[in-house]
């Protein structure tokens, strides 16, 4: 079983922040602890917000830059449809996903460890996307009983759109994790 933190857990928010926030809350988490106890075990009580100022600092050195990230998207918009397909094929299966072609509101298929997942990737260059795809790949996860429908995109999605997957808990790939899947 893979173990995931709890989304809005502080050393979530803080992983999601600039490290120099969990130097901050370091610093701080010392200072009031040295008051009540000896330094050496307000250090000690201090040191996991050291290690996610550590860890936060490491993901942030190694994410892509905005301007990588636009390129790399503005590559992907530039493949054919087939192209995009094959990327996306690959870079599920790099994930673990074994992958299959789908018809009607779905493109793919993926399975692993026994969860079946939709996705709808067909709309990826569209600039802004309404909730009508979304809508469309959720009653064909119902109908095929997915675990998870995963919408790909390139563009934007409209607000109604944005809630509505938020509501019907649908993964959105896009930006930087997008560029990431699909790379060659």
């Amino acid at each position: 079983m893979k173990w995931k933190m709890a989304e809005n857990s502080l050393f979530a928010i803080l992983l999601r922040a600039q490290w120099w926030v969990s130097v901050l809350v370091a610093v701080g988490s010392f200072g009031a602890l040295r008051l009540l106890v000896p330094d050496l075990y307000a250090l000690f009580g201090s040191l996991p917000f050291v290690v996610i100022a550590c860890v936060a600092t490491w993901k942030q050195l190694r994410a892509p830059s905005a301007s990588k990230i636009a390129a790399g998207l503005e590559a992907l918009r530039a493949k054919t449809w087939e192209e995009f397909a094959r990327a996306l094929e690959e870079g599920f299966r790099r994930e673990g996903y074994s992958v299959k072609r789908a018809q009607g509101a779905a493109d793919f298929e993926l399975e692993k460890a026994g969860r079946m997942s939709l996705v709808c990737a067909r709309r990826w260059k569209a600039s802004m996307t309404g909730v009508e795809p979304l809508r469309e790949m959720v009653a064909a996860g119902e109908k095929r009983e997915a675990r998870e429908c995963v919408y790909v995109c390139a563009g934007e999605l409209s607000d109604k759109a944005k809630a509505f997957a938020l509501e019907k808990k649908i993964r959105r790939v896009e930006g930087a994790e997008l560029v990431a899947l699909a790379r060659p």
